[in-house]
């Protein structure tokens, strides 16, 4: 065992996270940590590479669906919303005719995040009473159509999940087939991973898995969260489950170029600046699906993260693709200076892991 790894894990957890773990893969192998518990109930320890919500990093999954169908040539980046969806994007203000596909896979379509309306009081009660329902892609994209966008699409950057829940639509109507199965036929199938799901509407992870715990208010109880809320957790934004071994392989695969051609991987990679405000380090930069993040020792990292209701995840690969790391968190809490520390443990985690194997 990696005793640094170990120990940042364990800072991690000291920071109030209930259940830690970390896979890192290196030319001279794999090291693994885990720290805290997998339950508040039973309190086993979280479990060797069990199965993982790996949220927004869906979104990575369905940007390379995309770009390969850009290679195919059966897309351009450049191509509109009007064109592909007719009358999708419109009202308030919106409109399809000036956002482009590259627009929506970079988040700089100015598109309103629905998420905010399909959980607008955050609390315990809002969590149980409306987990269980999901809705349609048209229904979330309608719901994001009554407010006016944040800014004239390609002037600036935010992170909207509206944008890959119309990129799963537009999956749908180029190929006539699901994002789901694109997916699967075109990466989960040719890479092996029998252990990464497009689960939709189906709310219990494989076992085994540790437990997810959120707090909704800071002098509340650690809800579990380990059943998903499915208003905002079942689409082409953030549904897939997995594991991080096989999460650091598709991220391995996916910048050493065996899933697209030069020029598509050279777009995903090619980035625009996030604002400082955004919540992401310094001279983060967003590229269609990747995000690129320096290192403190120079350089950076692609990768991708993802969270929900209770955790928290980020799967990080060097630039050249030889060494991958996925790190877990199974607990998100109310407070946020508490939040911003975890935060900050977490990202050291990867810098330090990803740093010392450089």
């Amino acid at each position: 065992m990696d005793l640094s790894i170990q120990r940042d894990a364990d800072m991690l957890h000291a920071a109030g996270v209930t259940g830690v773990s970390v896979r890192l893969e290196t030319p001279d192998g794999t090291v693994t940590a885990r720290s805290g518990v997998s339950d508040l109930v039973g309190r086993r320890p979280v479990p060797k590479d069990g199965y993982l919500r790996l949220g927004s990093i869906t979104k990575t999954f369905v940007a390379t669906v995309v770009l390969q169908l850009v290679d195919e040539k059966r897309l351009t980046l450049d191509r509109t919303v009007e064109q592909l969806l007719p009358g999708v994007v419109s009202g308030a203000d919106n409109d399809g005719r000036t956002i482009t596909i590259r627009d929506l896979l970079q988040h700089t379509s100015g598109l309103y995040d629905y998420t905010a309306d399909v959980f607008p009081d955050p609390s315990a009660q809002t969590y149980y009473t409306n987990r269980w329902h999901a809705y349609r892609p048209e229904q979330l994209v309608a719901m994001a159509m009554r407010h006016k966008p944040d800014f004239p699409a390609g002037t600036d950057w935010a992170y909207s999940n509206t944008n890959y829940v119309l990129a799963g639509m537009i999956i749908q109507k180029v190929t006539g087939h699901s994002w789901e199965q694109q997916v699967h036929d075109r990466i989960l199938r040719p890479l092996g991973l029998r252990h990464t799901e497009t689960p939709g509407t189906w709310p219990f992870l494989p076992r085994p898995h540790a437990a997810n715990y959120q707090q909704f208010a800071e002098d509340g109880p650690m809800v579990d969260t380990t059943i998903p809320y499915r208003p905002f957790d079942s689409g082409a934004d953030g549904s897939m489950t997995g594991t991080a071994r096989e999460l650091n392989h598709f991220f391995t695969a996916l910048v050493g170029g065996r899933l697209l051609t030069p020029a598509a991987l050279a777009a995903m990679r090619t980035g625009v600046p996030v604002p400082q405000d955004s919540g992401h380090p310094t001279g983060t930069r967003d590229g269609l699906g990747l995000f690129f993040t320096p290192l403190s020792c120079g350089g950076g990292y692609l990768g991708h993260g993802g969270s929900g209701f209770g955790y928290l995840i980020r799967a990080a690969t060097t630039t050249d693709g030889r060494r991958a790391i996925t790190v877990s968190a199974h607990s998100r809490p109310a407070d946020p200076q508490t939040a911003a520390r975890q935060e900050d443990a977490l990202r050291d985690l990867i810098d330090h892991a990803l740093c010392r194997t450089a």
